[in-house]
């Protein structure tokens, strides 16, 4: 039996980075989180690019547009989608989601799912890293791993 695994090994890894500019004081954070991860993983900043999009919803499309370029080996998407008193919540939620795994599953590419949907702006604090870790570096250290996966399978 073969088992496949990927690794942490960053070489000539390049990442493109969509983020939400609707709450910010959240998404900054996954930012940061995301580029503190790569750095620490030795991927060089100059392989880094960031794309900052209105909101949440706007992150597809930026996304798609960054892996048909074929530029980036994978694309971490960020942002921070808080429930409010009417159904836009859910809608933005589903269609984000059903994006951003649309776009990966067509390109081949890892596109990470770093869009907090959260009840409060307190769990999205949370994971913004305090308690609950930080979800934008969780999504950078995937991305690293998906890339060494992809590429043990197309070897």
């Amino acid at each position: 039996m073969n088992t496949y695994e990927g690794n942490l090994v960053a070489n000539n890894i390049k990442i493109g980075i969509v983020v939400a500019r609707f709450n910010e004081f959240i998404t900054s954070k996954l930012l940061s989180g995301a580029l503190d991860n790569l750095k620490r993983e030795n991927v060089n900043e100059e392989d880094i690019e960031v794309a900052w999009v209105p909101g949440a919803f706007e992150i597809p499309l930026i996304a798609s547009k960054m892996a048909k370029s074929k530029k980036y080996d994978a694309i971490i998407c960020l942002g921070a989608v808080i429930r409010g008193n009417t159904s836009h919540y859910d809608y933005v939620c589903s269609e984000v989601s059903k994006g951003i795994a649309q776009i990966s599953l067509n390109s081949e590419i890892p596109v990470m799912f770093g869009v907090l949907t959260t009840d409060t702006i307190e769990q999205a604090i949370e994971r913004a890293g305090t308690k609950a870790g930080n979800k934008g570096s969780e999504c950078a250290q995937g991305a690293i791993e998906m890339v060494n996966l992809i590429r043990t399978l197309d070897a």
